[in-house]
C-alpha cells in the first residue's frame, strides 16, 4: 500500500519546499525532483517518453526527504475520510497502517536497517504486490489520496497530491528497468553527503563532547546555581527534576466518574484561570474546563495546581485550539509559562499533531512570540474556520511543532552546542598561534619532499578580515 502511494505522489515543488523548510538542503531535493519529472510524472502524459515507477529508480535519498510529510498527509486523510471506507478496510488503515508508518519510519532514518539491503528487498517486493491488488486501487482523480476508487478528491497541504493519470491497479507491475545496487551503504551514504569546506570531523566533535562533559576537565566555577544568562525555562526544569513541580493533563469524562483528585485539580484550574483572566466571564471559564472535549495541562506543585492551559484538539484537522494559558501571579517570572507550553507541545508532537492556533490579547502577544508563535498562520483558513472561536479584540496566532525537537530540553541543546563551538573556536586558535619546528630531513639526505608534507602547512587557512554590518 505505502509503496503504491510513492509511485502516485506528486511531490512538491523545489521552492515550495523552500518555503516550508528553509534549513534543508534543497540542492540534493531539486536534483531528485528534476529526474522525477523527466522519469515518472512527465512520461505519464507524453507516451513518446518511456515512464518509470518511483519506487523502481529512487532509493533512500527521495524517501527520507518526502517521507515525514507524507506520512502526516496520509494519516491526516485516513482519519478525514474514515467513514467512507469498507469495515474490514477501516481496521486495517485506523489500526494497523499507522503503526506501519510509525515502524517504517524508524527503518528508514536508521544507517544499518535491513531494510536497504537488496535482498531484503526483493524478498519483500513480492508480498507488497500482492497487499497493494487486494487492499488498495489507484485513486482515478487527481489530487486524491483516497483509499478507495470512489472517495471524493483532497488537496494535500505542505507537498504532497497525488498525481493524475495513473494506470492500472498496482504500480510496481511494470517492469521499466533495474533499480540502482548498493553494495556498500556505508560508502554510498558518505560520498552522496554533502561536502563543506572546513567542515570539522566527527572525530574532533566525540573528543570535544567528551571534554566538556567530564567535570575534571571543565576548570572553573561551580555550575550549580543559575547563571544570569540562563534559559528561561532553567529553573523550571531543575524544580520538575527534583520532583517540586508535576504536569498532568486533566479533563472531564462522560464515559466514567473522573477521580476526586481530577476534579480538585479541574476546580484549581477554574479558579486560577478566573483570576488570572479577569475580562473572562467566570462561567465560560467553567464551561470550558469542565466540557469533556477540552482538556488541559496542569502545573502542580505542592499539591495545588498554580497554572495551565486549556485547549481542544481537532486531529481531523490537523490543528489545537488553546483557549485559555495562564500562571498564578505570585509563581510567575519563574519560567513556569515556558516549561508549560514545552510540555503540550511534546504533548502534541506524540499525539500527531503539529499545529497551534489562539487567540491572544494584547497582555499575551508577548509571551505567545517567545514560545514560537507568530500572526502567520502557516495552515489553510478552511481547516480551522468554523472550527475555533473568535474573541474580539484579540489577534490569531498560530505556531507550527517541528517532531524532530525535544521542546523541554531545547534550551540545554542549544547551551550544549554553544560549548562545543566555544571549544572548538578554542582549539583552532591554539592551532594558529602554533609554532612548528624547523625541518630536519634533509640532514639525512633527503633532496627533496612534498610541500604539503611540511608541518602546519596542510592545516593553514589564509586569514581573510571581513566587514561585519551591524
Amino acid at each position: 500500500m505505502f509503496l503504491n502511494r510513492i509511485n502516485y505522489w506528486h511531490l512538491e515543488a523545489p521552492s515550495q519546499r523552500r518555503l516550508r523548510s528553509p534549513n534543508d538542503d534543497i540542492s540534493g531535493y531539486k536534483e531528485n525532483y528534476t529526474r522525477w519529472l523527466c522519469y515518472c510524472n512527465v512520461p505519464q502524459f507524453c507516451d513518446s517518453l518511456p515512464r518509470y515507477e518511483t519506487t523502481q529508480v529512487f532509493g533512500r535519498t527521495l524517501l527520507r526527504s518526502v517521507f515525514t510529510v507524507m506520512r502526516r498527509q496520509l494519516l491526516e486523510q485516513a482519519r478525514q475520510e474514515k467513514d467512507k471506507l469498507p469495515l474490514e478496510k477501516r481496521t486495517l488503515i485506523l489500526t494497523h497502517f499507522p503503526k506501519f508508518l510509525s515502524m517504517l519510519e524508524e527503518e528508514v532514518y536508521s544507517q544499518n536497517s535491513p531494510i536497504w539491503d537488496q535482498d531484503f528487498l526483493s524478498a519483500s517486493t513480492r508480498t507488497s504486490q500482492l497487499g497493494i491488488q487486494t487492499v488498495i486501487s489507484p485513486p482515478p482523480v487527481a489530487g486524491t489520496i483516497s483509499y478507495n476508487s470512489n472517495s471524493s478528491s483532497l488537496e494535500q497541504p505542505n507537498g504532497g497530491s497525488t498525481s493524475p493519470s495513473c494506470k492500472g491497479s498496482s504500480g510496481l507491475e511494470a517492469n521499466p528497468g533495474e533499480k540502482r545496487k548498493m553494495n556498500d551503504s556505508h560508502a554510498l551514504e558518505e560520498a552522496k553527503k554533502p561536502r563543506v569546506m572546513g567542515d570539522i570531523p566527527m572525530e574532533l566533535i566525540d573528543e570535544v563532547m567528551s571534554t566538556i562533559t567530564d567535570p575534571a576537565a571543565m576548570l572553573g566555577p561551580e555550575t550549580n546555581f543559575l547563571s544570569a544568562h540562563s534559559a528561561r525555562d532553567e529553573a523550571a526544569r531543575l524544580e520538575e527534576r527534583r520532583g517540586v513541580i508535576e504536569f498532568h493533563v486533566v479533563g472531564n469524562s462522560l464515559n466514567q466518574k473522573p477521580n476526586k483528585k481530577i476534579l480538585m485539580w479541574l476546580v484549581g484550574l477554574q479558579n486560577v484561570f478566573s483570576h488570572q483572566l479577569p475580562r473572562m466571564p467566570k462561567e465560560y471559564i467553567t464551561r470550558l474546563v469542565f466540557d469533556p472535549k477540552h482538556k488541559t495541562l496542569a502545573l502542580i506543585k505542592d499539591g495545588r495546581v498554580i497554572g495551565g492551559i486549556c485547549f481542544r484538539m481537532f486531529p481531523s484537522q490537523g490543528f489545537t485550539e488553546i483557549v485559555f494559558c495562564a500562571v498564578t501571579s505570585n509563581e510567575q517570572v519563574k519560567g513556569y509559562g515556558t516549561h508549560l507550553m514545552n510540555h503540550l507541545k511534546e504533548y502534541h508532537i506524540k499525539h500527531d499533531i503539529l499545529n497551534f492556533l489562539t487567540y491572544a490579547d494584547e497582555y499575551a502577544i508577548g509571551y505567545f512570540k517567545k514560545q514560537g508563535f507568530s500572526k502567520e498562520i502557516k495552515i489553510p483558513k478552511t481547516k480551522y474556520v468554523g472550527y475555533i472561536k473568535d474573541y474580539e479584540g484579540a489577534t490569531l496566532m498560530g505556531c507550527e511543532l517541528n517532531p524532530r525537537i525535544p521542546y523541554t530540553e531545547f534550551s540545554v541543546i542549544i547551551k550544549k552546542q554553544k560549548e562545543i563551538i566555544k571549544k572548538l573556536i578554542e582549539r583552532k586558535q591554539a592551532q594558529i598561534r602554533k609554532v612548528y619546528p624547523g625541518l630536519s630531513c634533509f640532514k639525512d639526505g633527503v633532496r627533496q619532499i612534498p610541500i604539503e608534507s611540511i608541518p602546519g602547512i596542510s592545516t593553514y587557512r589564509p586569514f581573510v578580515r571581513s566587514k561585519v554590518f551591524w
